[in-house]
């Protein structure tokens, strides 16, 4: 899911089957998933040469690449920063969101509940 969302956020959405062929291409331990190590992978493989010029890889390489030379490490290490705020931020609404809905769903079962004791006790005054 985050691979899927950040795909979106840097302009290249991808479909799921695509996402896990991405994922295919560099995991190494195969348990489906990205690792640090294996999302670094990525641009070394780029770098390399090394990934399939239409995979969805090398377009997370060429979206999230960085020139060193005239940006300097610090720019890049700011760059890299910027995009995992930028990510965060949107894990956190969906968080909002999440908890909002959570909330109101606990929010009808009181209702149904307190409803659901007033006819009971409503039930003991009419028989």
């Amino acid at each position: 899911m985050e691979l899927k969302l950040m795909m979106e956020k840097l302009g290249a959405p991808q479909t799921h089957l695509g996402l896990k062929n991405m994922i295919k291409e560099v995991d190494e331990d195969f348990d489906g998933k990205l690792s640090f190590r294996e999302f670094l992978l990525i641009f070394r493989r780029a770098a390399a040469g090394e990934l399939q010029e239409e995979s969805g890889l090398m377009a997370l390489a060429r979206l999230s690449e960085i020139n060193v030379s005239t940006e300097g490490v610090m720019g890049a290490k700011d760059f890299f920063e910027a995009k995992m705020q930028a990510l965060s931020l949107g894990s956190k609404f969906e968080a909002e969101i999440r908890e909002e809905k959570e909330e109101r769903k606990r929010q009808e079962e009181e209702k149904k509940e307190r409803q659901a004791a007033f006819k009971q006790l409503q039930s003991t005054f009419c028989s």
